[in-house]
């Protein structure tokens, strides 16, 4: 990544003169010096590939196009609008259909690179940014995709939720030069989080939504410029086509990708018919989340002769708490420290993974488990510098103990943890009359935790048994993909189960979960309440961060402060995908780089990278 020469006109007091024109359909100002753009972006480390670079190391350039693949969702097929907050699911695969800005590669921790964009520049103060849109790029319908598109779908994100938390806290404003290049101006400078959101940051036509309501919910397909194309759907499956005229197919982050004539989505709503259905051949893959069925239900003999195969891929892409239950601070009874540590305390992790899973979970002592970026020990060194400047205001178990959550033998109820639970609880003025856990009111202890995931009730049931123990009325309560949401806008819950992981590296998520201006944003990612001024300054500090080592030392520093404040109960780390497919692929020879991205999951998806093998 190269930066614009120093001596470049645009300084300080003539872009904040440019700044006051927003969003003009062209710049006033010519500019003495053009941007060097560059290929790509990473503000960590050295980028892999170079300028001329042909393909992906995890894709094979020669591989054939045709055949179909077909997938398994659970979701069924009622929203093609391809927005976040809209309240409805979007359709399984919808993300192939529209490309992006830029994409996050497989096999780098963050090495960014144009598919919509051409050339990117960063400016010598970081300030602004300059992105040019590739001159062959093309909607399906044959309009050009300029600036205005970019403009139109960023004021549109900007009235939801996901636009207010990833991008209005930096974008200050955008400008437009030309129909093919424009400049975003920070508030500050940028950092690794905000060029991360812009991989997240879906590109629609202006020209189609002219005379519609974009954040609709709708089962009209809108216009794409991705490698495939709705064909047909209903409310149990959609089928995509490959876009034959596709402009991108041969740029360099997409050659050797996307070499499936036909993608389908069949909608499977009970996972043992889904089961079913792969054994019978009626489509190729399936994500095997249940452990007991991984050990069990695949016995068969088509595994047994190698025709379907089953495997693992351990990713570095997430890191942290695969899932937690997050803490409503809103409620009274949850607002003391001491209670959310008991609450923490009584859950056995060890007899649930013997029980539940054959012991193959891990437990997250970390919010970045599985990462440098975790917090071990106790704090040393430039990590402990950071921490001196807030030592009156974080807890003081910081300095003295390393963070450790309660191991059992995992054979019986864990009375040594359950007992200093107690305790926590009588000295946050809780006490135990006629069986029941009261306050100095005579008021009960009640408890309610919620879950849209019904295979998550035998994980909470026993643990409701050991908070029962302790003398908490505790009950749970099983959601739908509609009741949820209205849920958590109301903030009712007690304890809400969610995916609680973070990107690698986790920099640009920090200030969604964690900071306080996101508390009060409806359907926003601190859903626990969070609200605490020194969490906001080291999130501050760590987002701004541009060096992999500073990003690891601050990261560290906040990893401690959140864990002593309990707001979490972690439920289990990060797990390895685990998948069973049909023997009927062709794989790139490099694909394990590929170690940053899922299988299936994300914009770069390895099995784009994947063929039929022709018979």
């Amino acid at each position: 990544m190269r930066l614009f020469p120093k001596n470049r006109i645009c300084q300080h007091t003539f872009c904040s003169i440019l700044i006051f024109f927003v969003f003009l359909p062209t710049t006033l100002f010519t500019l003495a010096e053009q941007p060097d753009y560059q290929h790509g972006i990473s503000l960590l480390h050295e980028l892999k590939y170079p300028p001329d670079f042909e393909h992906f190391e995890y894709a094979n350039p020669n591989a054939p196009k045709g055949g179909e693949l077909k997938l398994a969702t659970n979701t069924y097929i009622q929203n093609f609008a391809g927005v976040p907050g809209t309240g409805t699911p979007s359709a399984q695969g919808l993300g192939r259909t529209v490309d992006r800005l830029l994409i996050r590669t497989a096999d780098e921790l963050s090495g960014l690179y144009g598919q919509l964009l051409s050339g990117i520049a960063l400016s010598e103060d970081k300030r602004s940014l300059y992105l040019q849109i590739h001159k062959n790029a093309r909607w399906h319908d044959g309009v050009p995709i300029t600036t205005r598109d970019v403009k139109f779908s960023y004021e549109d994100l900007l009235t939801r939720v996901f636009g207010k938390a990833y991008l209005e806290s930096w974008i200050k404003s955008m400008e437009i030069l030309n129909d093919k290049e424009l400049v975003l101006h920070h508030r500050y400078i940028f950092t690794n989080s905000n060029l991360v959101a812009l991989t997240w940051f879906p590109i629609r036509p202006a020209h189609y939504y002219a005379d519609k309501e974009p954040g609709a919910p709708t089962l009209t397909p809108p216009v794409g410029s991705g490698p495939y194309r709705v064909v047909e759907f209903n409310n149990g499956f959609v089928r995509y086509e490959r876009v034959k005229d596709y402009w991108g197919r041969d740029i360099p982050v997409n050659r050797g990708r996307y070499n499936f004539d036909f993608i389908q989505y069949d909608v499977y709503r009970d996972a043992t018919v889904a089961r079913e259905a792969l054994r019978k051949g009626l489509f190729d893959i399936y994500f095997e989340t249940d452990i007991g069925h991984w050990k069990s239900s695949y016995d068969i003999p088509a595994v047994e002769r190698g025709l379907l195969i089953q495997e693992t891929r351990s990713l570095k892409k997430f890191i942290g708490q695969q899932t937690a239950i997050v803490w409503n601070l809103d409620q009274k009874q949850l607002q003391d420290v001491r209670v959310r540590e008991a609450l923490t305390l009584a859950f056995d992790f060890e007899w649930q993974n013997r029980v539940f899973h054959h012991n193959t979970q891990s437990r997250a002592n970390s919010y970045f488990a599985n990462s440098a970026f975790a917090s071990t020990e106790l704090p040393n060194g430039s990590e402990l510098v950071i921490l001196e400047n807030y030592r009156d205001q974080v807890p003081k178990r910081v300095f003295k103990e390393p963070f450790l959550l309660p191991v059992s033998n995992g054979s019986d109820v864990n009375r040594s943890a359950l007992k200093r639970a107690k305790d926590l609880l009588v000295d946050a003025g809780w006490q135990i009359k006629d069986g029941r856990l009261i306050n100095f009111e005579g008021r009960p202890f009640l408890l309610e935790l919620t879950t849209q995931d019904p295979a998550m009730r035998r994980i909470l049931l026993p643990y409701i048994e050991s908070l029962k123990i302790l003398g908490i009325d505790a009950k749970l309560r099983l959601l739908d993909s509609i009741a949820w949401i209205n849920f958590l806008r109301q903030r009712k819950f007690d304890g809400y189960i969610r995916t609680h992981d973070f990107l690698n590296p986790p920099l640009g998520e920090l200030g969604s979960y964690f900071g306080s201006k996101t508390t009060d944003m409806e359907l926003g990612g601190n859903i626990a309440g969070i609200r605490d001024p020194i969490i906001d300054l080291l999130i501050q500090n760590t987002e701004a961060i541009t060096s992999i080592e500073s990003a690891i030392t601050n990261t560290r520093a906040l990893d401690r402060v959140l864990l002593w404040g309990f707001y979490h109960l972690p439920l289990n780390g990060v797990d390895k995908e685990r998948f069973v497919f049909w023997n009927k692929f062709g794989r790139p020879q490099q694909e394990a780089v590929g170690k940053y991205e899922y299988l299936i999951g994300s914009a770069i998806r390895l099995i784009d990278s994947w063929w039929i093998v022709p018979i």
